[in-house]
């Protein structure tokens, strides 16, 4: 496997460590193959809301692997997920199943597309969207960059119709959209970004998304692959008050299993085959063992509606990590929503990849290096948020406090960790 790894942030290279192959989890816990504990707050990034194992959520896989593991046609369980996060989202009216983030954007801007007849994409610097051709592009350092690949083997042609700008910047994005609104398809954004540490949108600019494409008929689509279930119960967009056209989910709604969906607007969707002409089709999508999970997870979420919970014990742990590190001197900022969370070395709480880009990688390596020594697994890189559960209780954040603590004392600034 390239790196070891089937997917490059486990490779550690950001903070210059190595892999950690785990063996099982449970509650707010993983342990490695060496028998090593860990405080866990990634959470499989995002979908170990009510923490890892949960005794229902195993009986339903248990369960639904007695019954078949996968038809490739549908099931009653399909339906009975759509039903849960329609009744959630608003913003859905329709929903189809896929298997993964990236194939739930890569089908929002094909229908997009198709529904629009339009060409162009709008995308947000920062904002990572799965590794779709159309969407891996980069910003310059200008207002805006047309059609700069950010990975080898995107034609130039087919990047070219993606316009990147600046995140939580409505001058830079009025002033590109102005020029290209009469071929603009969608703009895609992360309501909340998740993949340049934990950066919420303000208000304004989202509502900015929003009133112009609508006004030039095109689409706005929402990706809380992250944030869907993380932030709300309606997601980033019940907190915001604003309904996309169109809506990429993931991570949650499977349960831990892999999955991914994309809904909204009926006559939208309906453009979709087979009633529509814009194609899309999966083997696996609605995979029976995927929405097993995926119910029995939604359903304990509508139940319990744990998020201010989540917020209060995320806002437990991010002041008390700020008030080790004021105390030490140690520039520290903490942002977070609901069961999601970041922290920034820098004073000035970042509103965009620059200032992330910006904040002190050497500090933030050897912070992430000692916690991991210590058995707290914090996401391995600056541009990735973390995640708290249910099963984080006060024991938890006492306990990994302490030991912050600890690796301050040790000398973090001076290189000594």
């Amino acid at each position: 496997m390239p790196g070891g790894v089937n997917s490059p942030v486990r490779a550690f290279k950001n903070i210059n460590g190595n892999p950690i192959f785990f063996e099982k989890a449970k509650g707010a816990y993983l342990f490695d193959a060496d028998g090593n504990e860990y405080i866990d707050y990634i959470g499989s990034w995002g979908p170990m809301i009510m923490g890892h194992s949960h005794p229902k959520i195993v009986d339903a896989i248990k369960t639904q692997a007695d019954l078949g593991t996968s038809y490739g046609a549908p099931t009653g369980l399909e339906s009975d997920v759509a039903s849960l996060i329609i009744q959630c989202i608003p913003s859905i009216e329709k929903i189809r199943m896929v298997n993964s983030g990236t194939e739930a954007t890569m089908s929002t801007i094909r229908l997009a597309r198709g529904y629009t007849n339009k060409n162009k994409i709008i995308k947000f610097d920062g904002c990572y969207h799965g590794h779709v051709d159309s969407l891996l592009i980069k910003a310059g350092s200008g207002v805006s960059t047309f059609g700069l690949p950010d990975s080898p083997g995107i034609p130039k042609d087919l990047a070219k119709h993606t316009i990147t700008c600046p995140y939580n910047d409505v001058e830079a994005f009025e002033k590109i959209f102005h020029e290209i609104k009469d071929d603009l398809a969608a703009v895609i954004v992360e309501p909340v970004a998740g993949n340049m540490g934990f950066v919420p949108g303000t208000k304004k600019f989202l509502e900015t998304l929003r009133e112009k494409t609508s006004s030039s008929n095109s689409l706005l689509i929402f990706d809380e692959v992250m944030s869907g279930f993380r932030v709300s119960l309606g997601g980033a967009q019940e907190i915001y008050n604003i309904k996309p056209d169109l809506t990429a989910l993931g991570k949650v709604i499977g349960g831990g299993l892999p999955v991914g969906a994309f809904g909204g607007k009926k006559d939208i969707m309906d453009y979709l085959a087979p009633v529509g002409p814009v194609y899309q089709a999966g083997t696996l999508s609605g995979n029976p063992l995927a929405m097993a999970a995926g119910s029995t997870l939604l359903n304990l979420i509508i139940k319990e509606n744990p998020f201010e919970l989540l917020e209060a014990n995320a806002k437990e742990l991010l002041g008390g990590m700020r008030n080790i590190m004021n105390t030490a001197g140690i520039p520290f900022s903490t942002n977070q929503m609901g069961g999601m969370f970041g922290f920034f070395f820098s004073e000035k709480l970042p509103e965009n990849i620059v200032d992330v880009s910006a904040s002190d990688d050497n500090i933030f390596a050897l912070f992430l290096n000692a916690c991991i020594r210590n058995g707290i697994y914090f996401a391995p890189s600056k541009f990735e948020a973390g995640f708290i559960s249910t099963k984080h209780g006060n024991n938890e954040i006492h306990k990994t406090l302490e030991i912050i603590e600890n690796i301050i004392k040790t000398g973090v600034t001076k290189n000594e960790i």
